[in-house]
Order: C-alpha cells, then structure tokens, then sequence
C-alpha cells in the first residue's frame, strides 16, 4: 500500500552544529529556540546526536543536551539518535535516560549506536581499551539495559535509580547492516542514517522488515529514515543555502573539519571533481529545494523505501533560514 506523506510522522535531528564565528553556547540558544518552533509545527520528536572530538558538533554530552531541549518545550518527544553505547556502561545510561524520563515524563527516547562516534584515538581516551570489547557486546549491553529499566530488576544487586521501571523506549539505529538484524531480533524499532550513510539503506531495511520478530514493544516493525532537507521558497535560494552542507561534508571527505560555513555562489570554487563525487554519494538521500521541489521528491523517496518515520537534519548557516526550512517542510507534510 502506497504512503502518503501527510500521514507520515515528521522529525528532527540536531547535529547542534556550531557555526563559524560563533559558539557551542550560541548554538545551544539556537537548538531550543528550533526545538519550540518546530514543536508548534506538529513534529513528533526531537533527537541530538552523540559525537566528540569535532569542532562543528556540540552534542557530545548529549544526555545534558536531551535535558536543556526538553526544559525547553511543552509536548514534544525528545532523545537520542543516538547514544553510542560503546562508549557508556549500561548502567549509567539507565540512570541518565531514567532520571530524564523523570523530569519530562513520557517524552523520552533512547537511540542507541554501536559506533563510537568519533575517530579510534578519541574513543580510546573515551573507554581505553574496554572500547574494543564494548563494541562487540553491543547486543548484550542493550539487553543490560532493558534489564535496568524492567520492573523485575528490583530484586537486583544493581538497580538503576532512577530508571527502573520507567517505560523508555528504547530504539536501535543503523548506519549498515549490522544492527538491522538486532533490531529484527529484539523487536525494536529501527532508525537508518539515511542521511549520510545511504549505500545499505534499502537492503538495512528489507533485513529489518523480513526478520523482525514481535515483541512487548512492538508489534510490527517501525522504520525510521533520518534524511538532510534543506527547503526555502525556491529553488535557487535553497541551494545556495545547502552549500554550507556541501562545505560540510567536504571537510568530512577531506579529513578537514570546520565550524559550519556561510553559503557560497559556487560550489566549482570550492571543491574537486573527486570530493564531489565523494559527497555526492554521501548525500543521496538529501532534498534540496522549494516547497513543490521537495515535496515532490520526497514522496518518491517514501514511495521507494515506505518507511514509517521521516527525520530531517537541516545543516543550514543562517537561523531564520533554518527555521523558515523546517516550517516550509511541515507544510509538504500537512498538505500545505
């Protein structure tokens, strides 16, 4: 049956992107003022994303983060997409998102990434060398805390307080395969980094649909799509404002990271014919344009992959522009 995006949830992940010439303290003013926006928008959550060591993320204690954009807000869902739990003990992050779902209750999510969300120097001065095992004890560790978070657990040695029994729900994301078939096994919700790891979206998912085994959680798989938007009244105005993504991600081909950069009139000055491939490539799943442009484009998308679930990153340098994108997108959702 074919999906319509007006009745497909809508989301949004903040990368809590640091612009050049300002700072994470600016960008955290900037992230709550976008999250009470497009919370009057009708979006259904809100997700920041674990990194560290890089210059333009300012997510990288992201349970503080969670905490300073719920405070911010009324009604939206807020979490993490994710948490890389690689980089944790279980049981800390049951306290966190517990404590969390304490303040706001029933607005919480838990994401969790295997991945460590950096390069291998930074996730061993995160971990040591526990980093290692971590990673391959991912589907334990999940286990671990869903354990933390049952009810059942009270007759534990260690208990999760707060945490315990709180309905928190946690989600597996993906950026292959790997964690599709997790997802299919413990009957939990999925989530795909579309928007920057395209190449296994389509197989990632077919996995996850084909295996997926019901649970207390969840009854029929959810598929959630994270996707790069950059919408404005037209089209020439809102690809001149994706070239800060473009800038972006140039600096992620090339090893070069920088604080988010201004738009610029001519992509042709700025990178090669290589790192356009290369970018390109990593930005398949992004829609660029007016209101008519992405709407139709994005239809095709859901039409091609039928997800459940469509999350939007909006690495966009000016704020207005960032907030008039988000507000143009809810009305492709609407039927505006």
């Amino acid at each position: 049956m074919k999906k319509s995006l007006t009745s497909t949830p809508y989301s949004v992940l903040d990368l809590a992107t640091v612009i050049q010439g300002k700072t994470p303290a600016d960008t955290f003013k900037k992230s709550a003022d976008l999250a009470r926006h497009v919370e009057d928008l009708g979006y259904t959550r809100y997700w920041l994303a674990e990194h560290h060591n890089m210059i333009s993320v300012a997510s990288s204690a992201t349970s503080v983060v969670i905490g300073h954009i719920a405070g911010a807000t009324k009604t939206i869902r807020v979490g993490s997409g994710g948490i890389m739990l690689p980089n944790h003990s279980p049981l800390v992050i049951a306290e966190q998102f517990g404590t969390l779902e304490s303040l706001y209750p029933g607005r919480i999510d838990l994401g969790l990434g295997r991945a460590p969300g950096t390069d291998q120097v930074t996730a061993i001065a995160i971990r040591g060398e526990q980093r290692f095992q971590a990673a391959q004890s991912f589907p334990q560790d999940v286990l671990k805390l869903q354990a933390y978070f049952s009810s059942e657990n009270s007759t534990s040695s260690v208990r999760a307080i707060p945490g315990e029994g709180l309905d928190i729900p946690i989600w597996i994301l993906g950026s292959s395969t790997d964690s599709a078939h997790l997802a299919a096994a413990l009957g939990l919700p999925y989530a795909f980094a579309s928007h920057f790891a395209p190449a296994q979206f389509l197989t990632a998912i077919k996995i996850y649909r084909e295996r997926f085994k019901p649970s207390e959680h969840l009854k029929e798989p959810y598929v959630l799509a994270c996707v790069n938007v950059v919408a404005a009244d037209t089209d020439a105005e809102a690809n001149k404002l994706a070239t800060s993504l473009y800038q972006m991600f140039k600096g992620v081909i090339s090893g070069k990271r920088q604080l988010l950069q201004p738009p610029v009139d001519n992509m042709d000055l700025v990178w090669t014919d290589y790192e356009e491939e290369q970018v390109k490539q990593m930005l398949a799943c992004t829609f660029v344009g007016s209101k008519e442009t992405v709407k139709h484009d994005l239809q095709q998308f859901l039409d091609q992959c039928g997800v459940d679930e469509i999350m939007a990153s909006a690495h966009i340098f000016d704020h207005f522009a960032r907030l008039r994108s988000y507000e143009i997108l809810s009305e492709v959702f609407k039927g505006i």
